[in-house]
């Protein structure tokens, strides 16, 4: 007898203590929520604050942790960019999509930063659905999560724009969801699957962007009470095609869905498509807060559908809100449009959170929100009121540029692009003319830095064999990748705009490193994260490393941030 019961001793003892006690286990949240919103300043959060509603965005501020000063660290500050410098944890230097477009020195031409042609379209057009995240470098924290657990995670991206959905979804996502404006439909492509799942079929078919188009664009609330605006009728905002002014209502069944030129210009500056043509005008919801709604209404019924966060492994929605954008370029940061469309934003938020709660349950969903970026106050605003402001074309930019090394090296297509604020030298003919290419380069920041607007620039030589960690030049060196970026990286002064429609006297843009494009919201709200808030400097790069932190997966290949620490426990 004492024999087994020494036995039974030592046996205990060969056990580790872990082993002897009731393994835990590993703990996640059910569903990760990303949520972007394109073009949202920080202080949208603030400015419209008395107008918003309890279960929006209040909801995510009181209960959740907000990072007051967090900032893009690198330029273009682009959509492209941002929602891939969100996922990825890095920038433009490691992850490779250096703008919305770029130049492409292999081929002689630009190309979208979604751009696949060896993918078919799923449910689209061939131009809406040739799309995938090949130019993507590094992988995503969706594509860490999904490596995690052995891709028994479901990952599904869904925004209006292509690269809103592609890039944060990332390379080994389920399915990456876009809206095309030729058939008003959600449609996808071969990248993904070969044929689109039942219930997006379904969806299609009730043709909701019709629908929401069916009614006139007037305020949530009486007008008077937006007093966080401008006057509804001024000189700096844009109508809609087939409107004498830019004022309410807008009468929506009727209106052309082709945005006004100068749109269109500010648009294509930064690599943006600008809403096209449709027999039915199915694209104008872009430009209305309906494409946000239209975009929730398709991302909870993927919720449904897919039975995220309801399957007892962790799922990840990446939702990106992106008519903010299409409205604020169209009528500028001051706009009565800009402000209703936020007060209808927060109460889809709202919706959102709600289905969330009912559906995966309270406190089992992980949301953080963010920004692809944020936006300048346009130009003419600025200057009504005395203050620095102005505008230049890259089509002027790169004129001046050419015709300066037309004088002094004779004949020759010396600038083959003018691109995201960078200059792309003909390399071959520099070589044939057997001229030293950064001695080029050098002429061109003195030419450059001669133009109105332009405060400083750069070379890709210095950039390449220097280091800096804070600045403008550290902006420009994290934004620049040798394999697409240009030879030469302008900075425009503050307050000065770049768009093809030169100048910019309607709407806006952005894409500088300036604090009103880099300055954007980062809340973090729902599983294991503690209410407050922190004016600690965060980084756009950190918030990948830190959703790492709380899932316990590993950060995505390339992730140069860093966990922010006051938001875990």
């Amino acid at each position: 007898m004492k024999k087994s019961l020494f036995l039974l001793w030592a046996a205990a003892l060969a056990v580790p203590a872990f082993a002897q006690k009731k393994a835990k286990p590993l703990e996640r949240p059910k569903l990760v929520v990303g949520i972007v919103v394109d073009q949202m300043r920080y202080d949208y959060l603030y400015r419209y604050w008395n107008k918003y509603g309890t279960d929006g965005f209040r909801r995510l501020l009181g209960e959740g942790f907000s990072f007051e000063n967090t900032h893009y660290n690198y330029v273009p500050t682009y959509t492209g960019p941002g929602h891939a410098s969100i996922y990825t944890g890095t920038t433009p230097s490691m992850h490779g999509i250096v703008g919305n477009n770029w130049f492409e020195r292999e081929t002689g031409k630009g190309t979208y930063v979604t751009e696949d042609k060896t993918v078919q379209p799923v449910g689209g057009s061939l131009e809406a659905g040739q799309m995938s995240p090949r130019h993507m470098l590094t992988t995503t924290i969706t594509d860490e999560l999904r490596l995690a657990t052995n891709f028994q995670s479901k990952v599904i991206g869904v925004c209006i724009k292509d690269r809103g959905s592609i890039l944060p979804a990332g390379h080994a996502a389920n399915a990456a969801y876009w809206y095309d404006g030729t058939n008003g439909a959600f449609i996808s492509s071969t990248f993904y699957q070969n044929a689109l799942p039942a219930w997006v079929t379904q969806f299609n078919s009730q043709q909701r962007a019709a629908q929401y188009l069916d009614q006139p664009w007037e305020t949530l609330l009486p007008i008077g009470q937006y007093t966080e605006s401008s006057p509804d009728d001024v000189a700096w905002e844009s109508a809609f095609r087939g409107e004498d002014k830019p004022v309410f209502p807008h009468d929506l069944p009727k209106l052309s869905a082709l945005a006004p030129k100068a749109v269109q210009g500010a648009l294509k500056a930064e690599g943006e498509k600008a809403p096209v043509a449709t027999p039915r005008n199915l694209d104008l919801i872009r430009s209305t807060p309906f494409g946000n709604s239209l975009t929730l209404d398709f991302a909870l019924e993927a919720v449904r559908a897919e039975q995220l966060g309801q399957r007892g492994q962790t799922d990840f929605l990446a939702l990106s809100f992106s008519s903010t954008d299409y409205v604020g370029h169209q009528f500028g940061t001051t706009a009565i449009e800009t402000e209703d469309t936020y007060l209808r934003l927060d109460r889809e938020i709202a919706r959102l959170l709600t289905y969330l709660d009912k559906n995966v349950g309270k406190g089992q969903m992980l949301v953080f929100l963010s920004a692809d970026h944020a936006a300048a106050q346009s130009p003419n605003f600025m200057l009504e009121h005395h203050l620095p402001a102005g505008s230049v074309g890259p089509r002027l930019m790169r004129d001046s540029i050419q015709q300066a090394l037309v004088r002094r090296h004779g004949a020759g297509n010396w600038v083959l692009s003018y691109e995201n604020q960078q200059v792309y030298l003909n390399r071959p003919l520099i070589a044939q003319k057997q001229l030293d290419l950064r001695k080029v380069q050098d002429e061109v920041v003195d030419i450059a830095t001669t133009l109105a607007g332009v405060t400083r620039a750069l070379t890709a030589d210095d950039l390449q064999k220097s280091h800096w960690e804070s600045g403008m030049l550290m902006y420009l060196e994290n934004g620049y990748f040798p394999k697409r970026s240009g030879d030469v990286m302008v900075v425009l002064e503050p307050g000065w705009l770049e768009s093809y429609s030169y100048p910019v006297n309607k709407g806006t843009t952005h894409g500088s490193l300036n604090n009103y494009d880099t300055h954007v919201p980062l809340l973090f709200w729902g599983w294991h994260v503690k209410r407050g808030e922190s004016s600690v400097s965060a980084k756009i790069t950190d918030i990948a490393a830190t959703m790492a932190r709380l899932l316990h997966i590993q950060e995505p290949n390339g992730c140069t941030g860093t966990p922010l620490l006051e938001v875990l426990k």
